[in-house]
């Protein structure tokens, strides 16, 4: 229910919009008929600029070819047009004169045509031109200099134009609520503004390429100490297994000391005790020799005493006695 009676509503209101523009339409002249339809024939657009208002709205800047001082002979005939947009065509001061006569005009778009000085001359009657665009032509601070007397004139493009800061300045003067754009005065600070962060990007990047390189000298001191520092441990690294392995052959050699002492000593040991036990043997062969002399003494002494007078064969006794003294010491040494 609620779609159909939208639907109903967008019908009457297309309807009425329609019965409006035909009203509209009706009520031009055929002067006026015949100049809307020639503009579209000659590729350019013509259209009301709101549903409620029939002034119209003009252009050529989408008209393919190019569009020439004489496309604006049938904009001259309509006496209700606002917006009229011929940027980029090749219209010049020749082709100005149709507008002349446009009182109703609002907004003019002259930006990238070969409009001059000469020509801003055929604009002064236009006394409702509230915009208008004259970037990348070639008019100059002589030009803008005319558009004084347009006292509805609110805002003035002059990009890429021959108009400089004295222009400006002259212009401002005279229409201090004009706005023109760029604003010089805006765009000379802008400027200086520029050069001095310019100036401090430049510092900047110099401090900066400064660092950068005290940096890069830093990063190659840190470098060169760390490789004299791989180096150093690689050589304390080298000396470290040296010392290991002359520490590993002392303890080799002390293991080898140790043992060769400990055997010295046990020889040492085995030779004294043999020492001692050959003092003893020897202690104890004198001992036996002792008391064989001793035995041999008393042998002689009973023999004297049973032969006083062979006194001269006592010696040969007392020798071999002696001898047998001698061979039992050697016998002795022998089993040792």
């Amino acid at each position: 229910m609620r779609r159909t009676i939208a639907a109903l509503t967008l019908s009457i209101l297309v309807a009425g919009a329609s019965a409006s523009r035909a009203q509209e339409e009706a009520e031009r002249t055929d002067a006026e008929k015949a100049a809307i339809e020639k503009i579209r024939e000659l590729g350019g657009q013509v259209m009301e600029i709101a549903q409620d208002d029939s002034r119209l709205d003009v252009a050529y800047h989408l008209t393919d070819g190019d569009v020439t001082d004489e496309y604006l002979a049938p904009v001259a005939a309509l006496d209700d047009v606002v917006i009229l947009n011929l940027r980029g065509t090749k219209v010049t001061d020749a082709g100005l004169p149709h507008l002349a006569k446009l009182s109703s005009l609002e907004k003019l778009h002259l930006e990238k045509t070969g409009v001059t000085d000469a020509g801003l001359a055929h604009l002064l009657g236009l006394e409702n031109l509230q915009y208008l665009n004259l970037y990348g032509t070639s008019i100059t601070n002589a030009g803008i200099s005319q558009l004084e007397g347009l006292k509805n004139l609110k805002r003035l493009y002059v990009w890429q134009t021959g108009v400089d800061i004295e222009g400006f300045h002259q212009l401002k003067a005279a229409r201090p609520e004009l706005s023109i754009i760029p604003d010089f005065v805006a765009e000379q600070k802008r400027a200086a503004e520029a050069i001095v962060l310019a100036e401090e990007a430049r510092v900047a990047a110099e401090e900066a390429q400064k660092k950068s390189e005290e940096a890069k000298q830093s990063t190659e001191a840190v470098k060169a100490e760390a490789e004299a520092a791989k180096q150093s441990a690689t050589d304390a690294e080298a000396k470290s297994a040296e010392a290991q392995k002359a520490a590993e052959e002392a303890t080799k050699a002390a293991e080898a000391a140790k043992q060769e002492y400990e055997a010295s000593k046990k020889a040492a040991e085995e030779a004294q005790k043999k020492s001692e036990e050959a003092d003893k043997k020897a202690k104890e062969v004198a001992q036996a020799a002792e008391e064989s002399k001793k035995k041999a003494d008393d042998a002689q002494k009973r023999a004297d005493e049973l032969n006083p007078k062979e006194e001269p064969e006592a010696e040969p006794a007392e020798e071999s006695t002696e001898e047998e003294a001698k061979s039992e010491e050697k016998t002795e040494e022998k089993k040792e």
